[in-house]
């Protein structure tokens, strides 16, 4: 069969959901209440999806440093992929949320991070499967066919905190803050303890990417959103903690830049060092 790429419509997965070759993973989850998503998820899902939690699949534990959310154990996440009927090469991934992509985003790209490129999004999300009337299932999944997943970790698509204090020396890389205008600029900070951003860091909220009901928009306005930059140039994006800022990597996808870089530890990582320096703007009144 032909994949999709990137998103898929609630009518094809609909059309598709027997395909063996097919893995459905549902992410939804509340930063407010992590045991939220599972509970939903037990609710009722679309029929043959799994479940994965962002704190405890889709990250690591977290240390004094690294962020909210720092990365998964690659050999980890590989191996909870090849439970569920994941084959490096073979399957195709759809991930899906409730919240804007804000954590099927997460997925997405770690998946790619991991070496496997058919994966996609399901546009509309939970949300847009439940309007559309299709079936929904509180039944436990069972993989389709036995999985093997080998990742192989794109290493280049990540950087660090030492890396982002040497960006005053490079013209080529621009840094893109993927956070609400109002913490940006440091007006409040509802997770982190320090409030700003790294300085020389432009603001592009991962909330524009899709309309308030969770539907993407189009490709000519993601092109449109990145055109005034060089397609020689780099995006290095950053969010909270790492989350949110796949959904900008999402939409730089969308508009063919499939290989920008993603801060992983993010705002969370640089403000838990003191020495760091924060930039605070506000608009002029």
């Amino acid at each position: 069969m032909t994949f999709p790429s990137l998103l898929v419509t609630p009518q094809w997965l609909s059309e598709h959901l027997e395909d063996p070759q097919i893995v459905i993973i549902d992410c939804r989850f509340s930063l407010a209440n992590p045991q939220q998503g599972q509970q939903e998820y037990e609710a009722g899902h679309i029929p043959g999806a799994f479940y994965l939690h962002l704190n405890e699949d889709l990250s690591s534990s977290v240390q004094t440093h690294g962020g909210r959310h720092p990365l998964p154990d690659p050999d980890a996440l590989a191996a909870k992929l090849s439970q569920l009927g994941v084959k490096s090469e073979e399957t195709l991934v759809v991930a899906y949320d409730n919240s804007r992509m804000a954590f099927s985003s997460r997925c997405w790209w770690l998946l790619r991070y991991l070496g496997h490129e058919q994966v996609a999004i399901l546009d509309g999300g939970w949300r847009g499967w439940q309007e559309a009337g299709y079936l929904t299932s509180r039944e436990p999944s069972v993989a389709k066919q036995p999985g093997k997943f080998i990742p192989q970790i794109q290493s280049s698509w990540v950087v660090d905190c030492e890396a982002i204090k040497q960006l005053g020396e490079r013209s080529d890389v621009t840094l893109i803050d993927s956070r609400a205008y109002d913490r940006y600029i440091g007006k409040t900070e509802p997770i982190d303890p320090v409030a700003g951003h790294i300085p020389g860091a432009m603001n592009y909220p991962w909330q524009e990417i899709t309309t308030e009901s969770g539907w993407t928009q189009s490709v000519n306005y993601h092109k449109a959103r990145w055109q005034d930059y060089p397609v020689d140039s780099e995006f290095w994006v950053y969010c909270g903690s790492g989350v949110t800022a796949c959904v900008n990597l999402f939409s730089l996808a969308l508009a063919g830049r499939p290989q920008e870089k993603l801060y992983a530890g993010s705002w969370s990582d640089w403000c838990s060092y003191p020495q760091h320096p924060i930039a605070t703007e506000f608009p002029n009144s």
